[in-house]
């Protein structure tokens, strides 16, 4: 809303130690986030005021934050700053990384996770796709209606990390970051009402829905990580599991297979099976196949292995899976997966390398304990052994 990245930053960040402030004593508002960009907006207007520089665009500036009182318009700013910071004149990961750090609250550390970089690497790219901007004059405005497809892949990218972070978070207390995820959900909503004719839009809402289902089953009451195998599947929701199916449904009247199509057809094989040992591996792995002709990546290939090894086994499996070491390197769900693998061909002395690999990369404190809880019993298993 300000015209430039750092001042918007500024503004928000001066909000948040006004929170720090007011909130332990006046309590948490109903909606912190409206609050959060009301208190940031006004900040924006002192500043502006005291600075008296460029008096026409000031109060340009001025009536323009002043016109967003309302907490749902500010929330449909949300997804109107994020179609104009994906512009197409940046590059797609400078327009997602630049958007879930300005946009979507993240900081760099969760992008660079997010991307596989770095710190340092995300960083630098922010600085630049910054400077482009300013340089450029790339305009801060909402695209005009026959501009938002060009730029609807970068706003998917970018709800569905943020849902991602909020579904496994990178750092903090807890495993799940809930606000996060039902933010993602709300911006999938109000985009499927935007575009309902766009097929990956409606998929990616599904995708969303159907894994935000088994929320609540991913931890047990001490905040432990359960698997997916091992979850109960009685505390699933099955209103979530209806209408992200019903979304993928609408979705598939359409001939275009995008890939968050086929993940989430993926999600619902999952969520519909009654049992864990009544999952459709066979269809899982070929809807694998067909996403890494659609959309090849090192992670949906590990993913795609996960589901070979239930079709074909571990061994070749496993083979393959060594061709992921290099770009997979510093992800440590490829060491975990390859540790599982490991651990299930007898290799205990591997997997337990594997394991510390994972922990060392893991950030998130339910994921380490994981993690840990593993290695304890595998070199338990093979103390017994010896």
């Amino acid at each position: 809303m300000l015209g430039d990245f750092d001042a918007a930053e500024e503004a928000l960040q001066e909000a948040f130690l006004i929170a720090i402030k007011r909130w332990p004593t006046a309590g948490v508002p109903e909606n912190p986030r409206a609050w959060l960009a009301v208190a940031a907006r006004n900040r924006a207007i002192d500043r502006l005021r005291r600075e008296h520089r460029r008096p026409a665009i000031e109060e340009q500036m001025i009536q323009k934050l002043r016109s967003y009182d309302d907490p749902a318009e500010l929330e449909d700013e949300q997804l109107r700053l994020i179609f104009t910071c994906c512009h197409p004149s940046l590059s797609i990961d400078a327009r997602v990384a630049l958007t879930l750090r300005s946009v979507g609250g993240l900081s760099t550390t969760q992008i660079a996770r997010a991307f596989l970089v770095p710190e340092a690497t995300l960083a630098q790219r922010l600085v630049r796709a910054k400077y482009k901007i300013r340089v450029a004059g790339i305009p801060y405005e909402v695209p005009a209606p026959d501009q938002l497809g060009e730029r609807l892949g970068g706003v998917l990218a970018v709800v569905y990390l943020i849902f991602n972070e909020g579904y496994m978070a990178t750092d903090g207390p807890s495993l799940i970051r809930r606000e996060l995820c039902q933010d993602a959900i709300r911006l999938g909503r109000t985009l499927a009402t935007l575009m309902p004719a766009e097929p990956e839009v409606r998929s990616l809402l599904a995708l969303m829905l159907l894994v935000d289902a088994r929320r609540d089953a991913r931890v047990d009451a001490g905040g432990e990580l359960v698997l997916l195998p091992d979850q109960d599947r009685s505390r699933w929701d099955a209103d979530e599991i209806q209408e992200g199916a019903k979304e993928l449904s609408q979705a598939g009247v359409h001939e275009q297979v995008g890939p968050y199509f086929l993940q989430a057809a993926i999600a619902a094989e999952h969520s519909l099976a009654p049992a864990a040992d009544a999952t459709n591996w066979t269809r899982i792995a070929g809807l694998y196949d067909l996403l890494s002709r659609v959309n090849s990546s090192p992670v949906t290939e590990l993913n795609r292995l996960v589901a070979v090894s239930m079709v074909d086994g571990i061994a070749p499996a496993l083979s393959q899976l060594e061709s992921l070491q290099e770009p997979l390197q510093m992800y440590s769900f490829f060491h975990a997966t390859r540790a599982s693998f490991l651990a299930q061909l007898q290799q205990r002395d591997d997997a337990i390398a594997a394991y510390a690999r994972a922990l060392e990369l893991a950030a998130n404190p339910a994921q380490r304990r994981s993690l840990e809880s593993a290695i304890t019993r595998l070199k338990l298993t093979a103390h017994e052994a010896r």
